[in-house]
């Protein structure tokens, strides 16, 4: 029997040494020339199919659902039904392993995520996954060095200085520690004094503007060096019962970890990068910050974090890095009386990598802003630049004074796209129905949106040309058949285009046409759900195939930064694992399901 077969490939690799025995002993190799009839609808299969070599076409009358390459498995849903259900056709010269079906109910009862890898629906699968990784990402995190964390400076106080005046630095720096340096002995020695020993000189009993810092400050201090692995450093604060760690490279301080730091890290990134954005004092700080998020993304992804969870981070993390920058291009007064807004996949939480900015302003009504509002408005967008973040081709920034007004000015403009019914008023109310409030007075917000809902349609006419963009980047019906092109480079496939687009906009449609305000999609879908407007089982569904789309674009996002390429978001199917592949065409099954859903509830075939 064979001993090349590929273990490494889904679903085998989830196979124990003597499951991969069993198959070893039960499969053989079988030949088909090309256009050969492998299986026929109604046929009944007597093995499970792994490609070896050239490709099979799955078939349903004369439409190519999906293409099955090198290491690809096939018709599982056939064996354990006792039918094919589709055609299945040679292209070219194929060689397959045939596993025999009583070996795979075999393997199929013993191995629960062999089981769902073969057979379950798309969440089942992913779920099966989940658990696999979910028991690697904490040994992974505890071998990240210490340099890879975000550190709090070091703030120095000399040993004389008194309590009241550390309580000042600890008010002006945002920190709950300082440094403090004591050169009044033989040798000049470092110390620390936190926030926590306040207790202590306040019930020390001499007066805290005549308490030197340097009578209460712990000189045993603990250090390592950067290199130093963040478990280590974890074990170190168990051990010596302390809750912050100097990090310094010979006799230089780099910074302090605190316990807080490395639970967070060992967690997510989240809370450090919070921290370093709240400590900044100017845009260049927060650059540094913002710096960071790409880091944080990449670690929680390839640890197995689901990609919604990363979309919060990234939002809440985003959302505080914008309000921080506009407080300090913006005076005040400007502040308080304005509402700055994010839109897109930054209002609904989607957001992985950096993309282009989607933000606007919204005014209070009796307020005169600065005669310099374009300028300022200019400082802001040059400022997400800086950080990363592009302008928008589309101009859809404050920057662009249709994207800013006063709140009567945004219910005018609100209400007329909806009315309008025209493409690019269509286009801009999808857009506002993602907003999302960063900065300023959200009520603002909250007030255009309750006018615009007050307003919100029940004309099938306008439901059904908002709804009509589903299609704007084509119907979608060959994405599957065009997973490999025989003898030729394949195209590559567009996340958004081909998944995430129809997913997000027809739950965007189903939302308006339902009056639901919501505006990330998970939560349309939930709500929709609880409406009775959506079956459970086809809302999860539905979430699992976004997030699946989402983290497809992230893993070909990230390997395309890392070779110094700008983000496309397309990714090559004949580069993605057997897997990918797997779960690709069930989540295009998905789409192509819901789109159909669609087209009937909105009568878009009449448009």
């Amino acid at each position: 029997m064979p001993n090349a077969f590929n273990f490494d490939a889904s679903p085998f690799d989830s196979l124990s040494k003597g499951e991969q025995q069993l198959v070893r002993d039960n499969v053989d190799i079988a030949y088909f020339r090309k256009d050969d009839v492998i299986l026929d609808v109604g046929a009944e299969p007597k093995h499970l199919y792994v490609v070896i070599k050239g490709h099979v076409a799955q078939m349903e009358g004369d439409e190519v659902l999906y293409m099955y390459g090198p290491d690809d498995t096939f018709d599982s849903r056939g064996l354990m039904a006792g039918k094919s259900s589709h055609r299945f056709i040679a292209q070219e010269e194929v060689l397959a392993y045939e596993l025999a079906q009583d070996t795979v109910l075999s393997l199929i009862a013993d191995n629960a995520t062999f089981s769902a890898l073969l057979f379950s629906s798309l969440g089942d699968k992913l779920s099966a996954l989940s658990q696999r990784h979910d028991e690697q990402e904490m040994q992974s995190l505890t071998l990240a060095r210490l340099d890879s964390a975000v550190m709090h400076p070091p703030h120095y106080v000399d040993a004389d200085t008194d309590i009241v005046e550390v309580a000042r630095v600890f008010s002006e720096h945002n920190t709950t520690h300082v440094l403090v340096r004591d050169d009044t002995g033989t040798l000049p020695r470092l110390g620390i004094f936190s926030s926590t020993a306040l207790p202590r000189a306040i019930l020390d009993g001499r007066p805290l503007d005549d308490l030197p810092v340097g009578d209460l400050a712990t000189y045993n201090l603990i250090t390592l060096p950067p290199d130093s692995l963040m478990g280590e450093a974890l074990t170190m604060m168990l051990r010596h019962r302390i809750h912050r760690i100097v990090v310094a490279e010979r006799a230089e301080v780099l910074g302090v970890i605190e316990s807080l730091d490395v639970f967070s890290f060992l967690s997510n990134h989240s809370h450090l990068i919070l921290t370093r954005i709240d400590q900044a004092l100017n845009l260049e700080m927060l650059a540094d910050a913002a710096s960071q998020t790409r880091g944080m993304v990449q670690q929680l992804y390839r640890s197995g974090t689901n990609v919604g969870l990363i979309g919060n981070l990234v939002q809440e993390i985003n959302a505080r890095l914008f309000e921080r920058a506009w407080q300090m291009v913006a005076p005040r007064e400007l502040v308080s009386n304005s509402c700055l807004i994010v839109m897109g996949s930054e209002g609904r939480g989607e957001q992985l990598l950096k993309t282009d900015q989607d933000n606007g302003l919204i005014l209070r009504d009796d307020y005169t802003p600065p005669d310099n509002l374009q300028q300022i408005c200019d400082d802001f967008s040059a400022a997400l630049t800086r950080f990363g973040y592009p302008e928008c081709p589309g101009r859809i920034m404050l920057n662009n004074p249709d994207w800013r007004g006063t709140r009567a000015d945004w219910v005018s403009r609100t209400r007329g796209w909806l009315i309008s019914g025209q493409p690019e008023s269509m286009m801009n109310l999808a857009i506002f129905l993602d907003a999302h409030a960063v900065a300023g007075d959200g009520r603002l917000l909250q007030h255009v949106t309750q006018r615009l809902w007050e307003l919100s349609t029940d004309n099938d006419a306008t439901l059904n040309r908002f709804a009509a963009a589903i299609d704007a980047f084509g119907s979608g019906s060959s994405w599957l058949g065009r997973m490999f092109s025989i003898g030729e480079d394949s195209d590559l496939l567009h996340m958004k285009k081909m998944g995430i687009f129809p997913i997000v906009h027809g739950m965007r449609s189903l939302a308006l046409a339902n009056g639901i305000q919501a505006t990330s999609t998970v939560d349309r879908i939930q709500e929709l759900v609880t409406k009775g407007q959506l079956r459970k089982d086809w809302g999860d569904e539905l979430k699992h195939a976004l997030h699946f789309f989402m983290g497809l674009r992230l893993k070909a996002g990230l390997k395309e930064l890392e070779m110094g390429k700008p983000v496309s978001g397309e990714a090559d199917p004949k580069s993605m694992s057997s897997l990918d592949r797997d779960l690709l065409k069930d989540s295009l099954g998905v789409v192509k399901r819901f789109k159909a859903t669609l087209r009937q509830r909105f009568r878009l075939d009449v448009i």
